[in-house]
């Protein structure tokens, strides 16, 4: 397996305040040359003082300990850490470090958390020095930096990807290359798919489990030829229909996000076309992240109220109440880039309610302006990216990041019946993550950092 770590040619290690110095042969990159630097005292503390390519890092001694990972720490089984960070003693130091001939630390505790005797061992590798030397790498580690790939009409055009069916549900390869491309550009399309009602929830099931919400586990977007509400009862239950509205109207549906009135909206959502035969009904998808970067690129103000000024979202309809505040644009929380990443777009105006939360009217008209914005570069013809799913056709996209409409068709004209359903964020990282560690090729096909370059 390639890891993702470059691999090290030499590391030493020094202890603040002590006398001891360590220097342990590892591997690294060829032509890199680690250039030594003097060690400053750190008065009052003791740290470990680690030296890398690029000079020396410091690593508090409750950090290491916190680290530790054998197996008195981590339960070998379930993998749960048998301490808490608060166990810790503040003034822990170390009372031994030794050096191994594969290039580790071992580190034993003059005053250990309670419970644990002088035979605890905890052991640093030149890979976790590696790994947490800064926050990049720290985030990096976790698979958690992959590219955006910000698209437009024509990009989407040139790099759409389609992905057979059976290769999807049985080829870990291929699977994880429609994870990557969802992750990039968050949007894939699948093709070959069963004409099984019961395909929606292979599809889903592979990355995760279905997100049950009010709609069930899986819900239809079904219209047929001179049919009448009533036969809408067969397939939800008759408090749903005005809720259901939505998705059997033939009217354009404008470009939205799905369920934002929820504390965690679902990340990705499914569409099988099981039925199309009717004139018009095109989907539509455009990239939410693409507007909101030219945004702040074009404008600090505009984009300070996307991410700012709080937004409410609702449902209170067919005895349900679901609500919740959240900002247009959402960044990251954790980044090591001056310009932190978006995270997330609310987006749902089907969906908004009354502004709660009161502030003054520069605020409003400042919020209103930079929404203009938003909406102009969202509806830009070459901003979007139109097609018409056919039958065997499944798309899966990001809810939090791509916006999706539909256009108008005529009902009378033919059938159309698609299946969907939500998987959430946590499931589909979790198994990115699996299969980037585990594909062989993993190393060179994950690449880290930075989006789209805007002109």
């Amino acid at each position: 397996m390639a890891s993702i770590f470059a691999p090290m040619r030499r590391i030493s290690f020094r202890q603040v305040l002590g006398v001891q110095h360590w220097q342990v042969a590892c591997k690294l990159p060829p032509g890199r040359v680690r250039r030594r630097q003097q060690i400053s005292t750190v008065t009052g503390k003791k740290k470990l003082e680690v030296g890398i390519d690029r000079g020396y890092k410091n690593f508090d001694y409750v950090f290491l300990r916190d680290a530790c990972t054998c197996q008195q720490c981590i339960d070998p089984s379930t993998r749960q850490r048998l301490f808490q960070t608060s166990d810790i003693p503040a003034n822990i130091k170390t009372r031994d470090i030794k050096p191994t001939a594969e290039g580790n630390l071992k580190l034993t505790w003059e005053n250990d958390i309670p419970g644990y005797g002088d035979a605890h061992i905890s052991e640093i590798t030149p890979q976790f020095v590696r790994a947490n030397e800064d926050l990049r790498r720290r985030i990096r580690g976790r698979y958690n930096d992959q590219r955006q790939i910000l698209w437009d009409r024509g990009i989407m055009e040139e790099n759409v990807k389609w992905i057979e069916y059976k290769e999807y549900v049985a080829d870990d390869e291929k699977f994880f290359e429609a994870l990557l491309q969802l992750s990039r550009y968050g949007l894939v399309f699948l093709k070959g798919v069963p004409d099984s009602e019961r395909a929606i929830e292979t599809i889903g099931n592979r990355i995760g489990p279905l997100r049950d919400t009010f709609y069930g586990r899986t819900w239809d977007v079904k219209s047929v030829p001179n049919a009448k509400n009533i036969a809408y009862v067969q397939w939800f239950p008759l408090e749903r229909l005005l809720l259901t509205y939505a998705r059997y109207t033939p009217h354009n549906l404008g470009l939205h996000m799905d369920l934002l009135y929820f504390a965690n909206p679902p990340t990705l959502q499914l569409l099988h076309c099981l039925r199309n035969s009717v004139t018009g009904g095109s989907s539509i998808f455009s990239d939410s992240f693409h507007a909101a970067t030219r945004i702040q690129l074009s404008s600090q103000s505009h984009f300070k109220s996307l991410t700012t000024f709080p937004v409410t979202f609702h449902y209170r309809n067919a005895g349900e109440h679901y609500h919740y505040i959240r900002p247009t644009v959402e960044l990251e929380q954790y980044s090591y880039r001056k310009r932190p990443r978006i995270a997330n777009v609310n987006w749902s105006p089907p969906f908004q309610g009354p502004y709660e939360i009161h502030l003054e009217g520069t605020e409003l008209r400042l919020y209103l302006a930079a929404v203009k914005e938003f909406a102009k570069f969202t509806r830009a013809p070459q901003s979007q990216f139109e097609l018409t799913l056919k039958p065997g056709e499944c798309v899966i996209f990001n809810n939090r990041r791509v916006l999706h409409a539909r256009r108008a068709f005529d009902p009378s004209s033919g059938e159309r019946w698609l299946k969907g359903a939500y998987v959430d964020g946590d499931p589909f990282q979790s198994r990115l993550r699996v299969l980037s560690e585990t594909l062989s090729h993993a190393g060179s096909e994950v690449d880290f950092g930075g989006c789209l370059q805007i002109d």
